[in-house]
């Protein structure tokens, strides 16, 4: 989730103060991919530790003049004797992708302080809540997951276990991702331990310069540093394995790493020094107002029962809506057509399709030319915490026998319930997490922005301009495998139920797919023809309503780009294994007591923040959401009785107040006012006159 970096100089070091800062602004530089919504560091010198952070980008972090007074006045004063750096010299720095903890509030930031103990975090401990709750005796003081982590590690440190128990016990107790820092004010020892293997470490050539980082490649970078390189030649990089940790003592002449998963032998007890180093916190400890009212962002009760009634009139005598008599697809689905016995065009085009999957034996002769016998990483995974994914990757280490790195790009709405079960699953089976954070701030901002141009002039076919921000995932994702050298990348989709669901936003800008097998299969999959038809559809709306004319346009492009333009050369999973609902929730929620919505009985597209938003315009203006067209398919296949299916959408269809109140909130718009437009939009169907009275 976050980037977290640091450090360690054991002896004394002919760098100034000046070279140090530049090292330290290139670590904040390369980790801030993985976060920008608040950033950090601790400077730790023999007596004293500093620590500083901000609810800002580090990038504009290193320009505050609090930032430049430590390495320009304290380190001068502290660390640094004209000549060289004084030893030993400890900075951890952190750069935040926000979870648990409003980032406006300081003391949520990192590092984190507490009872002694300095700590960086990069993951999402899921349990925090019950932890609290199963020892009573720990102080609660802020909002953020890492906070335990620490909590627990100093009360197992006070009843008389090694810095090693503690810090397994700390891992036995908690739920979810963590790779972590931590430094103490009484005991001269650097502690690295991570349950994901997101976590990378270099020793220099004399092993008294310590250097780590999330990822491998920032650490590489790191280590290109014209000021460190020389010291690193013929050095590798190190993965601190999941399920490992490492202690070293603050001279590096002592280290020893250690299991998290049984008990470990600490043969350092004794031999790392006791100090008491003084903690100064440079940062504003005191809670500021909140920054806006939570209550502005609830949809009123009118508007709720105008929603529940929309809802509950599809499904009466109140609209006059024909549907497919063999799947539910109705007739204001684009380009559908009905034949005599009433049975559309979609069923009697798959009855002529024939079956697509490949099956598992095509699978394994696929992958077998990528798999590494040696157990380094040997496929990246699209993972966005949902429920293919999560079997997916669940399937990929453990039926295969890959070694994958998940990789995830977060655009502002990847929702907390997505991340916490992204949390879970790395968390469990072990397995590194590379996130890719956008601007979120700006992501919603542009989220927001063409939202108010699509409400000045409603248009079903353009409804996916709500969700460009996100389409940059395959920009990222081929930047990432470059970066990994990794060559397989396997998206666990492909499953024609779901990827069909896109074709009907296709529709609404005048592009057809019929008779397009590729297009069913994937996104990517329409003719060069069609993806200039999109094109000309989305600018002629532009000139039709100019309001889309702003500074999101060119997240929209890009977007357009990373979707239409790059190569997709990804394997789909579903592609080869036939998709099971019940095999796939079974498994995840037994396997990793995957967390599913509150607000619906769905279990797909609740990793999405935008979904309930979106599928309720659809519902409203159409008719039908993609529940309807996924359900239909699952008719088709025979997985479901048209009766149950009906059944089924009928209660995933129903308007998710909670998801769409925080979608809102999110993005700092009224949905009162959104909602309003919407029903009161032009429809594609007719109510009754008595309901449309």
């Amino acid at each position: 989730m976050c980037g977290i970096f640091g450090i360690l100089i054991g002896e004394k070091l002919k760098l100034s103060p000046k070279e140090l800062m530049q090292i330290v602004n290139s670590m904040f530089k390369l980790s801030e991919s993985r976060g920008k919504e608040a950033s950090g560091l601790a400077l730790r010198f023999k007596e004293s530790i500093y620590v500083l952070k901000e609810p800002i980008t580090s990038s504009r972090l290193v320009k505050t003049s609090n930032y430049k007074n430590l390495f320009n006045n304290t380190l001068k004063t502290e660390g640094y004797d004209g000549v060289q750096l004084q030893a030993p010299l400890l900075i951890l720095g952190h750069s935040r992708l926000q979870t648990n903890g409003q980032s406006e509030i300081n003391t949520n930031n990192q590092p984190v302080v507490k009872d002694g103990a300095i700590g960086i975090h990069n993951g999402i401990i899921v349990n925090d809540t019950k932890l609290w709750g199963s020892f009573p005796t720990l102080d609660k003081k802020y909002d953020v997951d890492t906070e335990v982590f620490l909590s627990l590690l100093q009360m197992f440190r006070s009843q008389g276990k090694s810095m090693v128990e503690a810090v397994r016990l700390v891992f036995e107790q908690i739920e979810g991702s963590a790779s972590v820092a931590v430094e103490f004010d009484d005991e001269d020892t650097l502690v690295l331990a991570t349950n994901t293997g997101s976590l990378y470490m270099a020793l220099s050539q004399n092993e008294k310069i310590l250097v780590f980082a999330s990822e491998k490649y920032i650490l590489q970078q790191i280590l290109s540093n014209k000021l460190l390189s020389d010291r690193f030649i013929g050095k590798p990089t190190m993965q601190v394995k999941a399920g490992q940790g490492y202690l070293f003592d603050l001279n590096l002449s002592k280290k020893f790493m250690f299991s998290l998963n049984e008990p470990s032998v600490d043969n350092t007890s004794g031999g790392i020094p006791k100090s008491k180093a003084k903690i100064f916190e440079l940062y504003d400890q005191q809670t500021p107002p909140p920054l806006s009212d939570p209550s502005q962002y609830l949809l009123r009760e009118d508007i709720r029962q105008t929603m529940i009634q929309n809802w509950e009139a599809l499904y009466s005598s109140e609209t006059t809506l024909k549907r497919c008599t063999r799947c539910l697809l109705p007739e204001t689905m684009p380009y559908i057509s009905f034949d005599e016995e009433g049975v559309c065009s979609y069923c009697r085009d798959y009855e002529t399709r024939g079956n697509y999957l490949k099956g598992e034996k095509a699978l394994d002769e696929f992958i077998s030319q990528y798999r590494s016998n040696l157990s380094e990483p040997d496929v990246l995974i699209g993972f966005s915490g949902g429920r293919d994914s999560a079997y997916g990757l669940d399937y990929i280490k453990n039926t295969l026998g890959l070694h994958p790195i998940t990789f995830t790009y977060d655009w502002g709405m990847v929702n907390d319930l997505a991340r916490r079960n992204q949390a879970r699953v790395v968390g469990k089976l072990g397995i590194e997490h590379i996130v890719i954070s956008a601007d979120i701030r700006t992501k919603r901002l542009n989220i927001r922005k063409n939202l108010k141009a699509w409400l000045k002039r409603p248009d079903l076919g353009m409804v996916p301009i709500l969700m460009a921000g996100d389409k940059q995932f395959y920009y990222y994702f081929h930047k990432v495998r470059k970066q990994t050298g990794i060559k397989l990348f396997i998206f666990c989709g492909g499953y024609e139920g779901e990827e069909g669901t896109g074709l009907f936003k296709y529709g609404f800008c005048n592009v057809t797919t019929q008779g397009n097998k590729n297009a069913l299969k994937r996104m990517t999959g329409i003719s060069r023809k069609n993806k200039l038809k999109i094109m000309y559809y989305y600018l002629s709306q532009f000139i039709k309503n100019p309001a889309y004319i702003n500074k999101s346009i060119i997240d929209t492009l890009f977007a357009y780009y990373s979707s239409y333009v790059l190569k997709d050369d990804y394997l789909y999973l579903f592609h080869y294994l036939d998709w099971d609902e019940n095999t796939i929730v079974n498994t995840i929620t037994e396997k990793f007591n995957w967390e599913k919505e509150t607000d619906t009985i769905a279990t797909w597209r609740t990793d999405d923040g935008t979904a309930a938003f979106y599928n309720y315009i659809y519902m409203t203006m159409a008719g039908f959401t993609e529940f309807d067209i996924f359900r239909s398919h699952q008719i088709r296949e025979g997985k479901l009785t048209r009766a149950q299916a009906y059944e089924i959408v009928k209660q995933e269809n129903k308007p998710r107040f909670r998801s769409i109140e925080w979608y809102g909130q999110s993005i700092d718009f009224d949905m009162n006012k959104a909602v309003d437009i919407i029903n009161s939009a032009p429809r594609l169907y007719k109510l009754t006159q008595s309901n449309a009275s």
